[in-house]
């Protein structure tokens, strides 16, 4: 097929594929972090109508975001306030997959201009079989769009960097925009521009080499050129973003320090075991590309890696070098930092299709290598045998395309309990939808709740009399609901596995290639709450009553029997008490508080071996649950003070501020060193 034929094809298949991802769009739910950012790009909206007096989106002590300029979620919520959208979230995933589609679109016009049309086909292949970046297409306002900046800015660079003639205008007003686009999402975006000196830097070493003498007045005018084009993007980039305005310099650079060491973290499941994302192994990252990352990729990057010194002049093989570096450096950059990375690799899908590209080189390399027809339908055969796996589940599970593992984990089932699943929360759409239906046909209580462990708003948005409340899901007996739609997210391996999630009072599930990832459930009693009602009353013995009837009616509960616990201990009832606590760890066998409990139980008993055995179960449980770190340094403040002192600072590096260990620490020197303790005592006063 001819070249212009190969392009009118390449163009009706982009066509047809924006159509698709429009469409897919509108069954999106809406993403884990969508309402935050959402809510932030509604106050950067009052920072500017009100033109600047309105600084609520510069005080985000908790969720971080004011160091997020969040560009396109802030350009999309001025469209919505414009053309006044009321069905806000449909508009949002209609603008995140017109995203993702540019970036596809980019990235095949990348491949076109290194191998022609035909590469740039086989990049809509690829992407079309990548259920990861297809799924977050769908309703990820932040990393599709970094996504985009990210490859355009690569790809106009390199344009402009190596184009043997006079770069057009079109060019240095695409790459400028890319830039502002990058920078404006994320601090992170500076990288982009650090690559533009790299590639130019390494143009002129090559040019020195080839030729030493060097046009003086036109490697002026590029490093000019260079400079604006960097200058322009940068502060194009902060327009839409308030905290960088206070201070372009400072405040920029400020960001890009939190969102490398970000603050916030998170406890997820990675390889059978749930803990603290800032406490993952150092290939995290890369373990997680490689389980969800399509087979047919990774065949693409092998036959690249094998055919790229045989298809491509020196001046292309330093691009595609320059390419590779771009996607391998901020995944080294990161490792070697040991930054904080969790929710699997969402936030690194901006190199995804740096990674495509490379695989669409690599397999269209062997197409016009070897013109053998056995060859080639080989390579047909194969191509279509390896998109199998993502296309089938893609076509059994939408639209929760993201939740795909390849056939190194046995896909989704094998990953079910071993890895997060629905940690965005795309499946709350469906159970809430589902629940709303139901209720229908129920008779409605004057004062319904309705619980859940994301906050289910927007799906209740038209029923006024349906109050809503947030809860994790470990502790939603301390809440009070009648209903509750919970995603498979921050739910104990154990209970996964045993099949202990979803409880028995589940009245429909969400599955996914038959797990489980959402259930909608009903509350059968509150006893429990009234318990713990009754239980900070200090009424032990209605509180036993009460959580005694729970126990019966929610088995699966280990929190109830915490509590259940806690109330035989205040009657001075503590052999039941252990026998509730160790049928709680049946459920639940890294519950950190019923370890710690039974380790106090232990300890009321003069068994210091068993209470020692139950306080370090529950530091490795939880390690950043504080209480039996305290409890265990005074185990050995007496007879041991190093080893008390050494726990002590396990906890202090782990929270600096938290009191309790700061005043056990100075317990361990008030007779050996006061000066040691008093100090200590000072750096307490001086904490609010």
């Amino acid at each position: 097929m001819g070249e212009n034929k190969l392009k009118i094809t390449f163009l009706a298949l982009a066509f047809a594929m924006l159509i698709a991802m429009l469409l897919i769009s509108r069954d999106a739910g809406i993403s884990g972090d969508e309402e935050v950012h959402y809510r932030q790009s509604e106050m950067v909206y009052n920072y500017f109508s009100t033109m600047g007096k309105d600084q609520t989106s510069l005080d985000t002590p908790k969720t971080n975001l004011k160091y997020y300029g969040q560009s396109f979620d802030n350009l999309v919520t001025i469209l919505i306030h414009w053309f006044g959208i009321e069905d806000i979230y449909s508009f949002r995933h209609l603008m995140s997959s017109l995203a993702g589609w540019l970036t596809i679109l980019v990235t095949a016009l990348f491949a076109a201009h290194i191998a022609g049309y035909g590469a740039a086909i086989l990049v809509l292949f690829l992407f079309a079989v990548s259920p990861t970046f297809l799924g977050h297409a769908q309703n990820n306002l932040k990393d599709i769009p970094f996504a985009l900046a990210y490859i355009s800015s690569i790809y106009f660079s390199l344009k402009l960097v190596f184009s043997e003639t006079k770069p057009s205008r079109q060019t240095i007003i695409l790459l400028v925009l890319s830039i502002a686009l990058a920078i404006g999402i994320r601090a992170g975006g500076l990288l982009v521009i650090f690559y533009l000196g790299l590639f130019i830097f390494l143009k002129i070493i090559v040019d020195w080499m080839s030729k030493p003498e060097l046009n003086g007045i036109l490697l002026k005018k590029q490093l000019i050129l260079i400079f604006g084009i960097s200058v322009a993007g940068y502060l194009l980039g902060l327009l839409t973003w308030p905290y960088a305005l206070q201070n372009p310099l400072l405040n920029v650079w400020k960001s890009y320090q939190v969102m490398t060491h970000y603050p916030v973290t998170v406890r997820q499941i990675f390889e059978g075991r749930q803990d603290w994302s800032d406490f993952h192994p150092w290939y995290y990252l890369p373990k997680y590309m490689l389980i969800t990352i399509p087979f047919i990729v990774f065949s693409g990057l092998i036959a690249f890696f094998l055919n790229a010194k045989k298809n491509y002049s020196s001046n292309r093989k330093l691009q595609l070098l320059l390419l590779v570096f771009t996607i391998v450096f901020p995944i080294a950059f990161v490792i070697l930092k040991q930054s904080n990375l969790y929710g699997a690799w969402r936030h690194f899908l901006f190199v995804y299709p740096g990674i495509i590209l490379i695989a669409a080189l690599g397999i269209h390399a062997i197409w016009v290598r070897y013109k053998q027809r056995l060859v080639r339908i080989g390579t047909i055969g194969l191509l279509v045998a390896l998109s199998v796996h993502p296309l089938r589940f893609m076509a059994a599970n939408h639209p929760y395309y993201y939740l795909y593992y390849n056939q190194f984990t046995g896909g989704l089932k094998g990953a079910y309990g071993n890895y997060e699943t629905d940690y965005y929360y795309h499946t709350m759409r469906a159970g809430a939808e589902w629940l709303q239906e139901y209720l229908k046909s129920k008779p409605r209580k004057a004062d319904l709740t309705i619980g859940g462990n994301f906050p289910i708003q927007w799906y209740f948005r038209n029923d006024k009399a349906v109050k809503l409340v947030y809860f994790p899901w470990q502790n939603r007996s301390e809440y009070n609901w009648d209903y509750a739609v919970i995603a498979n997210s921050y739910i104990s391996p154990f209970q996964l596995k045993n099949k202990l999630w979803p409880p028995v009072n589940t009245i429909h599930t969400i599955l996914a290639d038959g797990i489980p990832v959402c259930a909608v459930i009903e509350r059968l009693t509150k006893d429990d709450i009234h318990g713990n009602e009754a239980l900070e009353k200090g009424d032990y013995i209605k509180s036993a009553l009460l959580f005694q009837k729970a126990c019966t009616v929610d088995p699966q509960n280990e929190w109830i029997c915490y509590k259940f616990a806690e109330s035989l201990i205040g009657l001075d009832r503590s052999a039941e008490a252990e026998q509730v606590l160790e049928k709680g760890l049946e459920i639940n066998p890294d519950y950190e508080k019923a370890l710690t409990l039974l380790g106090d139980l232990a300890l009321k008993s003069q068994d210091t071996l068993t209470a020692t055995g139950y306080y370090e179960q529950a530091i490795r449980a939880n390690r950043k649950y504080f209480e039996p770190y305290i409890k265990l340094a005074n185990l050995w403040t007496e007879t041991n003070a190093d080893k008390a002192r050494k726990v002590l600072r396990d906890c202090l590096k782990l929270n600096s501020r938290y009191k309790p260990a700061l005043s056990a620490l100075a317990e361990t020197y008030r007779k050996t060193a006061p000066e040691v303790a008093r100090k200590y005592d000072e750096l307490i006063n001086k904490l609010k």
